[in-house]
C-alpha cells in the first residue's frame, strides 16, 4: 500500500511494532524503532530531511560509478499534491522500500498505474541535483506514463514519442524554479549517462536512462 492510504494504516501503530510513518501534505517520513542497527534503520535515519545534506562528489560521473555515498532524491508533483524526499541507496545497494515509494510516487496519476521506476533513471536525477547545489525538490512533470496517457498526450503534441521511454519507468519531466532550463541540461548532460532534453518553451528538461543523445533549444 502506499500514499494516503499507507500513511493512514501506519499511523496507528505502536513504536514497538517497527516501522512508524507519518505523512503531511504529502510528505513521507520513515523511521525504524527496533533495536537491531540494519539498512531499513539506517533509511529511518537518513529519510526525509532528517540529514540536512547527503556527501558532496566532484562531479556526476563518479557519483553514478561510485560506492560508500548516500544517495538521495527529492521531488514534488503538482498534478498528485504530493512530495518526497527520500534516501535510496546507502552503502553501495538501492533500499527496495525506497525505490517502492519512488515508484509509486512517479506513477501515472491519471490512470492510478505504477510501474517500477528504472534507478538509473534516478541516479541521472539525483546527480544533476547534487551539481547543481539547490535544496529546492524537483517539480516533476511526468514520470512513468500509462500507454493510455501516452497516446493521449501523443494527440496533443507532436514532441510525445510513439515508444517513449517513460512508458517503461525510464524517463522523467522535470522543473526548478531556481535554475534555468539550460543549467538543469547541461547538469544532466554531464552525467554521460542517458538522454537529455531541453524544452526551453515548456521549461522542462527530459532525463532518461536510455542511449546517450542530447536535444532541445
Amino acid at each position: 500500500m502506499h500514499g494516503k492510504g499507507f500513511a493512514g494504516s501506519i499511523r496507528n501503530r505502536r513504536p514497538s511494532e517497527g516501522w512508524y510513518r507519518t505523512l503531511g501534505d504529502g510528505q513521507f517520513t520513515m523511521t525504524d524503532t527496533t533495536n537491531a542497527l540494519s539498512r531499513r534503520r539506517l533509511l529511518g535515519i537518513f529519510a526525509a530531511g532528517i540529514v540536512a545534506a547527503a556527501p558532496t562528489y566532484s562531479n556526476a560521473f563518479s557519483f553514478l560509478r561510485g560506492a560508500g555515498d548516500i544517495r538521495r532524491i527529492k521531488m514534488h508533483s503538482g498534478r498528485s499534491g504530493e512530495s518526497i524526499d527520500m534516501i535510496y541507496w546507502i552503502d553501495g545497494k538501492y533500499i527496495p522500500e525506497a525505490m517502492q515509494e519512488i515508484s509509486h510516487f512517479m506513477r501515472d496519476v491519471r490512470t492510478g498505474t505504477t510501474r517500477a521506476v528504472d534507478p538509473r533513471t534516478i541516479d541521472i536525477m539525483a546527480a544533476a541535483h547534487r551539481m547543481m547545489d539547490v535544496s529546492e525538490p524537483y517539480m516533476m512533470l511526468s514520470g512513468y506514463r500509462s500507454p493510455k496517457t501516452n497516446a493521449m498526450l501523443r494527440s496533443q503534441s507532436s514532441g510525445v514519442a510513439r515508444n517513449s521511454l517513460h512508458m517503461v519507468g525510464k524517463a522523467a519531466d522535470l522543473r526548478l524554479k531556481s535554475r534555468s532550463v539550460s543549467q538543469m541540461y547541461k547538469a544532466a548532460a554531464a552525467c554521460n549517462a542517458g538522454g537529455v532534453g531541453k524544452y526551453s518553451r515548456s521549461n522542462f528538461v527530459h532525463m532518461d536512462c536510455g542511449p546517450i543523445r542530447h536535444w532541445g533549444a
